[in-house]
């Protein structure tokens, strides 16, 4: 099954639900492509030997990889951490994730700055590019397994929002006009 994507309601309902609009209003791969996300479905099950996986972080450099459980008996701050993965904001390099177990979503804003929330299941790999107001939370299951890549060093810095006079934020804000 292909990924699923859709625009936001605007409740303040917890956010592990789905918050779809009524009716709802899905978001193609097409229209995630445009906003600079990309997305591949990989089995999951042989991670550590996939040769698409490898052929994916071979073309593109990953050459970090970690992985990360988020649950409430395994991720230190758990209660803390969620909040912070899901306060809006960039980097200044490419998120990348690749949900090995579990569910989660992660929320981006389109060129009207209105939420897309994208619906992550095992084996969905998604790139959210530099500059891109984003965040990140576990959906009612409360449990992901996700691969961490990056090129080169990993780092772990977030500008959370208003961080539009950064130069990655204002490169970003130029390739959408071009798309």
């Amino acid at each position: 099954m292909a990924l699923e994507a859709w625009y936001m309601d605007n409740s303040d309902e917890d956010q592990r639900k789905p918050h779809k609009l009524d009716p709802n209003r899905p978001v193609s791969l097409e229209e995630l492509k445009h906003l600079g996300v990309f997305y591949w479905k990989l089995n999951a099950d042989i991670y550590e030997t996939d040769p698409e996986l490898q052929c994916i972080r071979k073309e593109r450099g990953y050459s970090f990889m970690d992985i990360i459980t988020i649950e409430k008996n395994t991720l230190t701050n758990y209660e803390e951490k969620l909040k912070m993965f899901f306060e809006e904001h960039l980097h200044l390099d490419d998120e990348i994730r690749y949900i090995l177990d579990g569910q989660a979503y992660f929320d981006v804003r389109d060129k009207e700055d209105r939420w897309i929330r994208i619906a992550m299941k095992k084996g969905d790999l998604i790139t959210l590019p530099a500059g891109i107001y984003h965040r990140f939370t576990l959906d009612e299951l409360n449990y992901t397994k996700a691969m961490r890549l990056f090129v080169g060093e990993p780092v772990w810095k977030a500008y959370n929002r208003p961080a539009d006079d950064y130069e990655i934020r204002k490169k970003y804000m130029a390739s959408l006009q071009e798309a």
